[in-house]
């Protein structure tokens, strides 16, 4: 993937992130639920970054990509970026960034139904 796209990807999928959160009555809550998320996302992806190199039990490419399914996807990407960690592998990417549209839709979703 170009660095111009993913660094589009990563402003839009942040934006709207940010436009959901500002715009929903329980804002405070989803900040604060997006932020354990992503930090134990973070966490898992430093952890499998560490078994990689010392040839150790990895953590499931499915488990990283349902803690991004579930709103950890910020710390996902940030780890990825930081860490240099899953940033290169096409499909491991690709199943990433789809994890990360269907958190938003289904934010969204959700938080029209609250309103």
């Amino acid at each position: 993937m170009h660095i111009w796209l993913r660094r589009a990807l990563v402003i839009i999928s942040l934006a709207v992130l940010a436009w959901l959160i500002i715009t929903s009555q329980q804002s405070l809550l989803m900040a604060k639920i997006y932020a354990v998320i992503s930090s134990v996302a973070f966490v898992a992806y430093a952890i499998d970054k560490a078994a990689a190199k010392g040839n150790r039990w990895r953590i499931p490419e499915s488990t990283l990509h349902a803690l991004g399914l579930v709103g950890g996807w910020p710390g996902a990407l940030l780890a990825q970026t930081l860490l240099r960690h899953k940033s290169v592998k096409r499909e491991f990417r690709l199943i990433f960034w789809i994890t990360v549209a269907i958190n938003l839709l289904v934010l969204g979703w959700l938080l029209s139904r609250w309103q």
